[in-house]
């Protein structure tokens, strides 16, 4: 990879820079309405057919866990703007765990007793560096840009499958909405640039910005909808554990969400490897090791608050690329946000009726801008045979496995269910066996050595 020493900082506030706890508390909402913390344990309380106190309950510990995590990560174990939040590729095994053991009636206890100790193994993974030492060995500058470039290609689809072309409502206004959405961030994060000094504002609070103008337009469209919000409680208590939910141990449950966090973990590394570029930092074994530890953590906190397992979001590496806003103090300031919604349903509700084509706009740039990221560090690699297949492979692989019908995916065992359910994993797996595998072709200088070799026998013959 570069010296990033060696350029001008692209960044406007790095990871130690001060800011003041207004400036922080204004940048950090940016990524919470930024981030879709609801969807997963909405997608969960659906799938396994939960109450609507349940599911109330279950949205709300998520947002509790989310915000305690990202401020353990961020402030106090791997020390770089990471941002938490509840992973989509556990809902399958969280399902099946459930309805496998909701006979005895200990369905969800038993999807938290085995979070739980799957997050205690990840713990001991940092603590004794086993985590950090494969990654020296299996990730070298390719197969990092790589990674981080395949990041951002998976998310795309999201972005616009999800929240634009499959979302609720007429087709053509969503597509209007992420239009708007995504040029007024655009707009103004190029106006920040251009004009710096007092200009900066616009750059650095971009994505809210273009939040705000997405809901304009869709309150001009007649389709905003905050009816939802009066309905909802101002301020209601989190789960208690061993009063609202206990937990139960069961072994094949245990390896399961075992097999699961390993393919987390493989997911996880790719937004280290992004947070580490587009913050010019370098991601060292202290931050790698540390930040394992942190990301077992906040899984820990994440199921003794009856929540599902968290781990670091792409997405706000997107955002520090787009706002240059790299400071600690502003995901801190974040994750206190996420226990303010976690605490009070208005708030929580509010978010959740951003429309999803208004989030998708902004999304889809945000990914665009980590593939870029990717791109950037692998312009610094000699690209020969062997690259061009590292690169290339992982990105079909990441194409395949989001247009591959789902009806296949599930015909397969469940470890490859589990694996080819995130695409990242996969596809970073993959860069990292071809890199192993494949033979490097012999640089000049190695070519011209042996060919003194070869003649210094003849003439020794």
């Amino acid at each position: 990879m570069s010296d990033n020493q060696e350029k001008p900082s692209k960044l406007t506030v790095g990871p130690n820079d001060d800011l003041s706890l207004g400036q922080s508390a204004l940048l950090g909402i940016q990524h919470v309405l930024a981030m879709d913390v609801y969807v997963v344990p909405f997608i969960i309380a659906s799938v396994i057919v939960l109450t609507t106190k349940e599911s109330s309950a279950l949205i709300q510990s998520t947002f509790i866990a989310a915000g305690l995590a990202t401020i353990v990560q961020s402030y106090f174990c791997m020390k770089l703007p990471v941002a938490q939040g509840p992973s989509f590729i556990p809902i399958g095994a969280i399902a099946g765990i459930y309805f496998a053991n909701s006979q005895g009636g200990n369905g969800w206890g038993t999807v938290l007793g085995s979070s739980l100790v799957g997050a205690v193994l990840v713990i001991i993974l940092g603590m004794t560096g086993i985590f950090n030492r494969l990654i020296k060995a299996f990730v070298p500058p390719i197969v990092g840009g790589t990674i981080i470039f395949i990041v951002g290609l998976s998310l795309m689809p999201v972005a616009l499958n999800d929240n634009v072309f499959k979302a609720s409502g007429d087709l053509g206004q969503n597509i209007l909405l992420a239009i708007i959405a995504a040029t007024t961030l655009v707009v103004f994060a190029m106006i920040g640039s251009r004009f710096s000094g007092k200009g900066r504002i616009f750059r650095i609070s971009s994505v809210i910005l273009a939040l705000v103008f997405g809901c304009l337009a869709a309150q001009f469209m007649g389709i905003l909808d905050f009816s939802q919000v009066a309905n909802a409680r101002l301020f209601s208590l989190p789960q208690v554990p061993f009063v609202d939910f206990h937990f139960s141990f069961d072994l094949s449950s245990i390896l399961t969400m075992t097999i699961i966090y390993i393919v987390l973990m493989a997911e996880t590394t790719g937004t280290w490897f992004a947070v580490s570029h587009v913050c010019e930092e370098p991601l060292t074994d202290e931050n790698i090791n540390r930040g394992v530890v942190g990301e077992g953590i906040g899984c820990l906190i994440s199921s003794v608050l009856g929540a599902t397992p968290v781990t670091g979001y792409s997405t706000n590496a997107g955002i520090i690329s787009i706002t240059g806003v790299a400071s600690k103090k502003v995901f801190a300031a974040a994750g206190v946000w996420f226990i303010i919604f976690g605490f009070s349903g208005k708030l929580s509700t509010l978010i959740s009726s951003i429309p999803a084509p208004v989030i998708g706009g902004v999304f889809v740039i945000v990914c665009g801008i980590i593939s870029i990221s990717g791109l950037k560090v692998i312009k610094e690699i000699d690209i020969n045979e062997k690259e061009m297949y590292v690169i290339a492979i992982p990105m079909i692989l990441t194409i395949a496995l989001t247009l591959i019908p789902e009806e296949f995916i599930q015909s397969l065992p469940q470890f490859l269910q589990y694996l080819f359910g995130s695409s990242v994993a996969t596809a970073s797996i993959a860069a990292i066996i071809l890199n192993r595998l494949l033979p490097s072709e012999k640089n000049e200088k190695v070519r011209t050595q042996e060919k003194l070799v070869e003649a210094q026998e003849i003439e020794t013959a």
